[in-house]
């Protein structure tokens, strides 16, 4: 799959759609957004379209329709998301954006356990067990 590129919080919800399932049609992903977005079919179109010029979805003409699919993995564009997040909002350091997240978000027991799982095996120089 190709690197991924920006995508804003609209498109964002219409890769939604497609990595959970493709290939579809503009008017099946509009029906999936239609309610919580209220989104017609040609708002979704355009979304579509700026999405494969920027070369997150790619297409497949089926008779007069189109069949789109991803053409990045839903995994990089969280990571260049995240990566792009963590620069603006607090100067690339991952550590700061931790602490926020700690004392701003309810953390279920398990939650934290999970966390500090994580934090242990990087600790030792591994990934999560």
């Amino acid at each position: 799959m190709a690197t991924a590129p920006k995508i804003s919080d609209a498109e964002w919800h219409v890769m939604e759609v497609l990595w959970e399932r493709h290939p579809a049609t503009a008017a099946e992903v509009a029906e999936h957004l239609a309610d919580p977005h209220g989104w017609s079919e040609n708002t979704v179109k355009t979304m579509l379209g700026r999405l494969v010029k920027k070369g997150a979805l790619r297409f497949e003409r089926d008779g007069k329709r189109y069949l789109y699919e991803p053409a990045v993995a839903r995994e990089s564009c969280v990571k260049a998301q995240t990566r792009g997040f963590v620069e603006r909002v607090f100067g690339g350091e991952a550590s700061p954006m931790l602490a926020w997240m700690l004392r701003e978000s309810r953390l279920s027991t398990a939650e934290l356990d999970e966390l500090q799982e994580l934090i242990d095996a990087r600790r030792q120089g591994g990934k999560r067990r």
